[in-house]
C-alpha cells in the first residue's frame, strides 16, 4: 500500500466516522476532508474544486429547484387531491399513497416528494382517527423505492451515470434505471403495503399532529368568491364536500360587509366571502380547489406582479406590538407593508366580525401573506414574532398544466438524448421563473446547500481513491472473498456491503466510494461494469434499517413517534427482498 493510499483511506475512514458521530454537519466534514487531502497532496490542486461543477451536482441542485416549482404550480396537489381519501383502509392508503410518492419519486427529488406528501398523509391519518407513524414509514419506503426508477429521482443513480461516462464513455440514460429499479419498487411496495406496515411497533402515544402541525388553533380566515367563478348561482351545499375532503370548517359567508350563517341554500354571488377555519395547508388546498381569491385579490395580484413572489407566514402576538388592539385595516398593513391578514388563530374566543377588520389582541397568532424578500422587515414593523417556518407556500393552481407540460417535455427530449440532462432541466428551472411559477426570489433557496457541498467535496477525493489505486485494493478485497462463487453470490457481496454502508452513512457518500470498486471488480472479472454499477445503485438507495441511513426516513423520525430501533423491523426483510429480485433482474436485463 503506497502512502498517497494510507493518507486517502485514512481520510475516508475519518469522514465515516464523524459523519457515524454525527456531532458535526456532514458537507462541513467531507469539505475539511477535501482540503485536508489538497494541503496533504493527495488531491490535485487544480482538481480541488471540480466537483463543484460536475454533472451530478448540477442535476441534484436543479431536480430540487424544479421539484419547487412543481409544488408552487399545483402539479402535486392535483395528484393527490385526486387519489388520497381518508375513509380507505389502512393497506389500501399505503398501497395508494406508496405508488403515488414512488411515482412523483421518480420524476423529482425523493425528499422532495415526501416533503409534499408528509402533510397529506398526516392529515389523513387525523381524519381517520389513527396515530400517523403508521403509514409514514411505509411512506417514506415508498418514495425511496421510486426514486430508485429514473436518473432523477434520488442522488445515487445520478452519480452512477456520472462515473460510468468517465469509466466508459457514456453515461446511463433517463430510464436505463427502470427496469432493475421498476422492479424493485414494485416488489418494494408490495411488501410495504401488504406486510410491512404490520411490522411497525405501536406506539399509543405517537403524534398525529407532524411535528407541530397542530400545535396551535387553527386560523380563521376568509377566501372570496371572484368575478365569473363556476361557483357563481350554486348553493354553498356544493362547497361543502371540497371543504371535507380538504379538512376545512365553512363558518359562514360576508356579503356586502354583513355576516351571514352558512345555510346550505345559500346562493353564492361574486365578492361573497367564505368564513372558514383550517390549518394554513389546508386553506391552500380548498383555495387552489375551488379557485377562489384571497380577501384582498387586488393586492395579492400586485405583489405576484413584481416577481418577488408571496409566502405564508405565522407570528405570534405579544403584548407590545404594534398591532395590538387595531386591525390590520386599522394600520394599513396592506398598502403600507404590501401584505395581506389571511387568518387569525385565538384560543377560546369566536372571531365574530370581517378578518381584516378584527382588532388583534395579545397572544393572536396570525396568518400572514408577506413579500418574500421582507418577511423580515414586515415582521419588524408589526413587532410580532415569527413561528418555525412550515414551508407553506402560495400555490400557483393557475400555471398547474403549463408547469407538468415543460417539466414533461425536458424529460421527454432528455429522454430521447436530444438535450444534455443538466441543460434540459436547467431549461425547465428558467422557464419557472420567467413565467413567475417559481418567484426568482426562491430560485436558490430550494437548493439544499449542504448536500451540494458533501458532493463537490467528495467527488474529488473518490477520484484520488481511484486513480491512486485504492479502488483497486478494495475490489480485490471482495473478490478475494467471493473467489470461486458465481456471479449472482458477487454482485450480492457487492449489494449487500453497499447496503450495509448506506444504512448508516450518507447514500451518496457510499456511492462515491462504492461505485469504483464495482467498476474494478468487472474490470478484473472480464466483465462488464454495468451490472456491478446497477447493483451500486439499487443498494445505495436501498437504506431502510435506521433513521440516518436516508434523509427521508430522518423526516420521519419525530412526527410519526418512532425510536432507532424500529426501522429495521420493516426494513431488514423489505432489503432481503430487494437484493432477491434486483440480483436476477440485473443478470438479465445487464448481462455479464
Amino acid at each position: 500500500m503506497t502512502s498517497d493510499q494510507i493518507l486517502l483511506f485514512s481520510l475516508f475512514g475519518l469522514v465515516f466516522a464523524f459523519l457515524l458521530w454525527g456531532r458535526i454537519r456532514y458537507d462541513v466534514v467531507a469539505f475539511s476532508a477535501l482540503l485536508l487531502g489538497v494541503v496533504l497532496g493527495v488531491v490535485p490542486t487544480e482538481a480541488a474544486f471540480s466537483g463543484f461543477g460536475h454533472p451530478a451536482t448540477l442535476v441534484v441542485a436543479l431536480v430540487l429547484v424544479v421539484s419547487a416549482g412543481l409544488v408552487r404550480s399545483g402539479a402535486v396537489l392535483l395528484i393527490t387531491r385526486t387519489l388520497v381519501d381518508a375513509t380507505r383502509g389502512l393497506a389500501a392508503h399505503i398501497a395508494i399513497m406508496g405508488a403515488v410518492g414512488a411515482v412523483l419519486s421518480a420524476f423529482m427529488n425523493n425528499v422532495a416528494a415526501l416533503a409534499l406528501l408528509m402533510p397529506v398523509d398526516i392529515a389523513t391519518a387525523r381524519k381517520a382517527g389513527r396515530v400517523a407513524g403508521l403509514s409514514l414509514m411505509p411512506l417514506s419506503f415508498a418514495t425511496i423505492l421510486g426514486g430508485m426508477v429514473t436518473l432523477i429521482g434520488t442522488p445515487p443513480n445520478i452519480i452512477i451515470a456520472a462515473i460510468r461516462e468517465e469509466a466508459v464513455g457514456a453515461p446511463f440514460a433517463m430510464f436505463d434505471f427502470a427496469p432493475v429499479g421498476g422492479v424493485a419498487a414494485i416488489a418494494g411496495l408490495a411488501f410495504v403495503a401488504l406486510v410491512g406496515w404490520r411490522l411497525i411497533p405501536s406506539r399509543e402515544g405517537a403524534t398525529v399532529s407532524g411535528g407541530g402541525l397542530e400545535q396551535f388553533a387553527d386560523y380563521i380566515a376568509e377566501l372570496t368568491v371572484p368575478e365569473e367563478s363556476a361557483l357563481i348561482g350554486a348553493p354553498l351545499s356544493d362547497v361543502y364536500p371540497e371543504a371535507e375532503r380538504a379538512d376545512v370548517a365553512l363558518l359562514g359567508v360576508i356579503r356586502n360587509g354583513k355576516r351571514r350563517f352558512a345555510a346550505r341554500h345559500l346562493k353564492l354571488a361574486a365578492g361573497d366571502a367564505l368564513v372558514l377555519e383550517a390549518q394554513p395547508e389546508a386553506l391552500d388546498e380548498f383555495r387552489t380547489a375551488l379557485k377562489l381569491d384571497f380577501s384582498d385579490a387586488r393586492r395579492l395580484e400586485d405583489l405576484q406582479a413584481d416577481g418577488s413572489g408571496v409566502s405564508f407566514v405565522e407570528a405570534v402576538v405579544p403584548d407590545t406590538a404594534r398591532i395590538v388592539g387595531r386591525s390590520a385595516e386599522a394600520i394599513g398593513l396592506a398598502w403600507r407593508r404590501r401584505t395581506v391578514l389571511m387568518g387569525i388563530a385565538r384560543q377560546g374566543t369566536r372571531i365574530s366580525r370581517q378578518v381584516r377588520k378584527t382588532e388583534v389582541a395579545p397572544g393572536d397568532i396570525l396568518l400572514l401573506l408577506v413579500p418574500s424578500e421582507a418577511k423580515d422587515e414586515v415582521l419588524d414593523w408589526l413587532g410580532v414574532l415569527p413561528l418555525a417556518d412550515r414551508g407553506v407556500r402560495v400555490t400557483q393552481g393557475a400555471k398547474t398544466w403549463a408547469a407538468i407540460g415543460i417539466f414533461a417535455a425536458a424529460v421527454a427530449v432528455a429522454a430521447l438524448g436530444l438535450v444534455y440532462l443538466p441543460v434540459a432541466l436547467g431549461i425547465v428551472a428558467m422557464a419557472y421563473v420567467l413565467l413567475r411559477i417559481l418567484p426568482v426570489a426562491e430560485l436558490y433557496t430550494h437548493i439544499e446547500w449542504p448536500v451540494v457541498v458533501l458532493l463537490g467535496s467528495m467527488i474529488p477525493l473518490g477520484a484520488a481513491l481511484e486513480s491512486s489505486g485504492g479502488t483497486e485494493l478494495l475490489a480485490g478485497a471482495l473478490l478475494g472473498l467471493t473467489e470461486g462463487l458465481p456471479a449472482w453470490a458477487v454482485l450480492t457481496v457487492l449489494m449487500v456491503v453497499t447496503m450495509t454502508l448506506s444504512d448508516v452513512l450518507n447514500n451518496t457518500a457510499t456511492t462515491i466510494v462504492a461505485a469504483p470498486v464495482g467498476i474494478e471488480m468487472a474490470r478484473v472479472l472480464g466483465a462488464s461494469p454495468d451490472p456491478f454499477l446497477m447493483a451500486v445503485a439499487v443498494a445505495a438507495s436501498a437504506a431502510f434499517l435506521t433513521p440516518i441511513g436516508h434523509k427521508n426516513n430522518t423526516l420521519i423520525l419525530g412526527p410519526g413517534g418512532y425510536g432507532f430501533g424500529d426501522y429495521w423491523r420493516m426494513g431488514l426483510p423489505l432489503e432481503v427482498l430487494i437484493i432477491a429480485v434486483s440480483i436476477p433482474t440485473i443478470l438479465v436485463v445487464w448481462p455479464l
